[in-house]
């Protein structure tokens, strides 16, 4: 498209108007994604795509063919990606270990690829141009042995090979070659049928855990049966109450003595620890007193209760709590270090201001176009209508006229920012979510939102103080969360913007960002949310990956935590009336969370974060809408 035809009309060495070339590509993404309002951009920023946008590398003035042809063929790929790809399937279906997960995404792009390749001959071209650009930069000419081989690489170069029947590309290197042996004995079976699974997620899924399991990453992943009976449990959730009391009914009088209800409400793995006795109580007993019982999202019957005692019910302890802390940020760091800290932070990300600022006022104006006021006029009684007082003038017989105004839907609201402090966020993830944070803080400040931003890591590596105390102790078996959680508190719900702006800096600080127990921030988080007089509540969290602390792994089961921060997700999500929402950064935290997104690189987040907040928004001015129309 950009050959020497677009050259010829340009003069030698002028640029060319590239416009009507970045029309068209975008025009083809839309048509092979099946959806005329993705929004695709051209930038200098890595390439990505965040929920309904897809950013493509920009296109110089004087563009080569094979520019244009790796252009296409990310866009080619993101598009596929969104009309083959069912997140949920992909969610349920995902191994728990890092290693396998990443085959098993990795193969997963290589069939929806596959998808377009087989039917469309210039799509294949163009992925062909994007995969053989992105493992040139991966350097794998210069792989020799197969530890240095990447397996997620070389199956999902396999799998190509066997969907569309192209070899890898020469960039590829011997990575193909120092597995095929390996994957071909272990799993050639599975790899044979997976042409005739390629338009069935599903199946092809089931076919890739298979190979998983004849490769020996079997214990890399949990039990298939837990998640399908999370599907279930999905499905049952969206049931009418009526439903499930007649489905409960029925069991009973089979002579079933369990219940349905508290199966469907618990996941796999409680249920091994023990059920979750006691769990199930009435929503009707456990409203407030004069709690509106709308529909509105946010303000369901459900219990507006702290988990004071949820721990035991799912077999979750902790060793001693006597070195945790809750600590403000202040305390952790003298102003004058805050404020050096946080000029740092400024100096970092200052090229990303101007992006972040228009997505934060794009928001601004979601917000504020739901909080249009309106009146009604000519009442009996209300605030007097000065405007009307000039018929008192012409006719002073004519009674006062009085206006009131009306009842917005737009409810009072506090949103919550839990920041993973991990390690692993250490370095542009935590900068871009700190910057992030204070953006979206003051961007909702201005709507009359309150936000709270806190943090969560730990006081030490391997255990700190408790570990000593256990060691002390005897170690006694089954200690359960063996080391001194620290959650911080960067910016209360009633502190202004800006006394607390410079407290973000401290996620700069070295040596603050160690590990991570997600079910316990959560609880922290939830519980203070609980305690807010607001109406609706938002808890979002922003996390990079499965919870980790060394020390508690190395003397419990190795799912302990992960198993911990699943029944927290569901008993939120299930029974609070806490909105809970979560972004991953490079790790796919769908498998958690019932909403939820997950980014490529850290530079999505503010994008990320505006539309998950602008979506929850945009629902409650729906339902709103929809409960006024019903009342008319």
């Amino acid at each position: 498209m950009a050959g020497k035809g677009d050259n010829s009309r340009a003069k030698p060495g002028g640029p060319v108007d590239t416009e009507p070339l970045r029309r068209a590509i975008s025009g083809c993404v839309r048509a092979i994604a099946g959806d005329p309002e993705v929004e695709v951009a051209f930038s200098t920023e890595r390439p990505g795509m965040a929920g309904g946008r897809i950013r493509l590398p920009e296109i110089s003035k004087r563009p080569t063919v094979r520019e244009v042809s790796l252009a296409r063929g990310l866009g080619d790929s993101m598009a596929l990606r969104k009309a083959c790809h069912e997140p949920r399937v992909h969610a349920v279906l995902s191994p728990q270990g890092d290693d396998a997960r990443s085959v098993f995404d990795a193969v997963e792009q290589a069939r929806v690829e596959s998808i377009g390749a087989n039917r469309m001959a210039g799509v294949a071209d163009n992925l062909a141009v994007a995969l053989d650009e992105r493992l040139s930069k991966s350097n794998f000419g210069s792989v020799t042995k197969r530890e240095e081989a990447p397996l997620n690489e070389a199956l999902a170069l396999l799998v190509r090979e066997k969907l569309t029947g192209r070899k890898a590309p020469q960039s590829a290197g011997k990575v193909v070659e120092l597995w095929r042996e390996f994957i071909e004995d272990k799993a050639g079976k599975d790899l044979d049928a997976l042409p005739q699974a390629i338009d069935d997620q599903e199946a092809f899924a089931k076919l890739v855990r298979s190979m998983l399991s004849s490769m020996d990453m079997a214990e890399e992943y949990g039990d298939y049966d837990q998640d399908d009976d999370d599907q279930d449990n999905e499905s049952d959730d969206d049931q009418p109450r009526s439903e499930e009391e007649n489905q409960q009914s029925a069991e009973e009088e089979a002579g079933d003595d369990s219940s349905p209800a508290e199966e469907n409400e618990a996941s796999q793995e409680q249920m091994d620890d023990g059920e979750m006795d006691g769990a199930e109580i009435s929503d009707d007993d456990m409203m407030e007193e004069g709690e509106d019982d709308s529909e509105t999202p946010g303000e369901t019957k459900r219990p507006n209760h702290p988990f004071d005692d949820f721990n035991e019910k799912v077999d979750y302890h902790v060793f001693t709590q006597e070195f945790d802390e809750v600590i403000a940020s202040e305390e952790l760091c003298d102003e004058a270090e805050l404020a050096r800290l946080r000029a740092f932070l400024d100096k970092q990300l200052a090229h990303l201001q101007g992006a972040v600022g228009r997505l934060a006022n794009r928001l601004q104006r979601r917000l504020m176009a739901q909080q249009n006021r309106s009146w009604d006029f000519d009442l009996e009684e209300g605030y007097l209508d000065t405007a009307r007082l000039v018929r008192m003038v012409i006719d002073p017989m004519q009674p006062l006229s009085f206006k009131m105004e009306r009842d917005t839907n737009f409810r009072d609201t506090i949103v919550t920012l839990l920041i993973d402090n991990s390690g692993s966020m250490r370095g542009r993830p935590i900068t871009v979510a700190a910057t992030c944070a204070d953006i979206l803080a003051r961007t909702l400040e201005r709507c009359g939102v309150k936000v709270e931003i806190l943090g969560f890591t730990t006081k030490a590596w391997k255990g700190g103080q408790s570990r000593e105390k256990w060691l002390a102790e005897g170690k006694p078996q089954s200690p359960g969360r063996l080391n001194d959680l620290r959650h911080i508190i960067y910016k209360s719900a009633d502190t202004p913007w800006r006394r607390a702006r410079p407290n973000l800096g401290l996620m700069m600080r070295e040596g603050l960002l160690k590990e991570n127990i997600d079910g316990e921030a959560l609880i922290w988080a939830h519980n203070r949310l609980l305690a807010r007089s607001e109406q609706r509540r938002i808890l979002m969290m922003i996390s990079d990956g499965a919870p980790v602390d060394d020390s508690t792994l190395s003397v419990n089961p190795g799912n302990y935590l992960e198993r911990h921060l699943r029944a927290v997700i569901e008993q939120i999500e299930t029974k609070s009336p806490v909105e809970l929402l979560a972004i991953g950064i490079g790790h796919d935290v769908t498998r958690y969370y019932r909403r939820a997104v997950t980014i490529v690189d850290a530079d999505e987040l503010a994008g990320a974060m505006t539309e998950q907040l602008a979506e929850l928004f945009a629902d409650e001015s729906q339902a709103g809408g929809r409960r006024t129309r019903r009342a008319s």
